[in-house]
């Protein structure tokens, strides 16, 4: 096992009714900023029941965060931040519109004579302070409540980038299974692919012996290998959507990433995908991640028939036929699940691959995956066995 540091500082307040604590977690005399996506936080009643939670505080609206949260939308919510002189930020909804506030918590307090996007060209490494952000949380899927990491899509540039910074991990997060119960089946799938990948990227790497993790991970898949159909065939069943918030988040808080190596370049390519083509988050990581797999079975060649015995019961037959069937198996829960396994069948008429590989170059993108070598001829490899 390798060495690390885990400070996971959220405070979580999972369950039924949580939401009648969120005015315990915030300062008496805050100047709170409620951001939020859709309106399905308006048609669910959630939005308003925030309102009379919060009544006689000082409240700001911010609406319309779009999935994969916009650069251009995220800096009018920057602007209202400092024009208000907000103090903290109170993220209502799924990850995008908790990435998106991790965004303007950060740029609010950004030097002014700098462009804000400035922090996603450095990775997050020059923020030096944030507004103080919560979040009630009504997708599971990303695990941003309790991480320090936001992906923000850049549409005139065509870029979508990461960054990260222990300024912006959320002071809490309130995770009631019930807001999830009308989610569209669109974003409960969504939520569980990601979920599912977000472990495999941390878990299929190589061996370093970290027996406590790899269990770990491989209850969290298990888990949502059962209980990601029935979601979908009981949407008002509260076990089930709590098995899966609760799954999303421990996916990405750290805790299975400690002390392991880490891929991360499914979601790389992917993000690339998502601002080319718009594609979903979670469409781009159904595609390319069993592409990877394939053409990274050699390197991942241990973890792989770990894998596909303890997730998937494989036992019998070689080690190339257990690959296969795994990397087979992972595709075949996606596409249960209602995703999409190839490119071709997302919609799209063809695939640019010369411009992605000219936006992973320009990015310097060129040796990705835990073993850094993932150049830009085997990442063409990889989205052109994803098509």
């Amino acid at each position: 096992m390798q060495n690390f540091t885990l400070h996971t500082p959220t405070k979580v307040l999972f369950g039924k009714g949580q939401v009648f604590h969120l005015r315990e977690q915030l300062p008496d005399n805050a100047r709170i900023l409620i951001t939020y996506g859709g309106g399905s936080v308006v048609r669910s009643g959630l939005l308003e029941q925030i309102r009379r939670e919060l009544a006689g505080m000082t409240l700001f609206e911010f609406g319309g965060i779009e999935p994969n949260p916009a650069y251009e939308t995220l800096m009018n919510a920057v602007e209202l931040a400092r024009a208000e002189q907000v103090d903290f930020l109170l993220a209502v909804g799924g990850g995008s519109v908790l990435d998106g506030t991790k965004f303007i918590a950060a740029a609010a307090h950004y030097d002014l004579t700098k462009d804000p996007w400035h922090i996603l060209e450095t990775v997050g490494t020059e923020v030096r302070s944030a507004i103080a952000l919560g979040v009630v949380m009504t997708l599971p899927a990303t695990g941003s409540e309790m991480n320090r990491v936001g992906i923000i899509t850049n549409k005139s540039r065509g870029e979508k980038w990461r960054f990260a910074s222990e300024h912006v991990v959320p002071r809490f997060a309130v995770l009631d299974p019930k807001l999830t119960y009308t989610l569209p089946e669109r974003q409960v799938v969504n939520g569980v692919v990601d979920a599912f990948i977000h472990i495999l990227e941390q878990y299929l790497t190589y061996p370093v012996n970290a027996k406590v993790q790899d269990r770990f991970a491989e209850g969290l898949l298990l888990t949502l290998i059962e209980e990601g159909p029935k979601a979908l065939a009981e949407p008002h069943n509260y076990e089930v959507r709590a098995n899966i918030m609760w799954s999303a988040t421990l996916a990405l808080n750290g805790l299975i990433g400690a002390g392991v190596p880490q891929d991360w370049a499914t979601h790389m390519l992917g993000h690339e995908l998502t601002a080319l083509h718009g594609l979903d988050h979670a469409q781009t990581l159904a595609a390319v991640l069993p592409a990877l797999l394939q053409v990274k079975r050699k390197q991942k060649h241990a973890k792989l028939l770990q894998y596909a015995e303890r997730v998937w019961g494989l036992r019998s037959g070689s080690d190339a036929e257990r690959i296969d069937d795994a990397i087979a198996a992972t595709r075949d829960f996606f596409e249960r699940m209602g995703a999409k396994t190839r490119l071709r069948d997302c919609g799209l008429k063809e695939l640019s691959i010369d411009t992605l590989i000219s936006k992973l170059a320009a990015r310097g993108y060129t040796a990705l995956g835990e073993h850094g070598d993932i150049d830009l001829v085997q990442s063409q490899h990889i989205y052109e066995a994803a098509w």
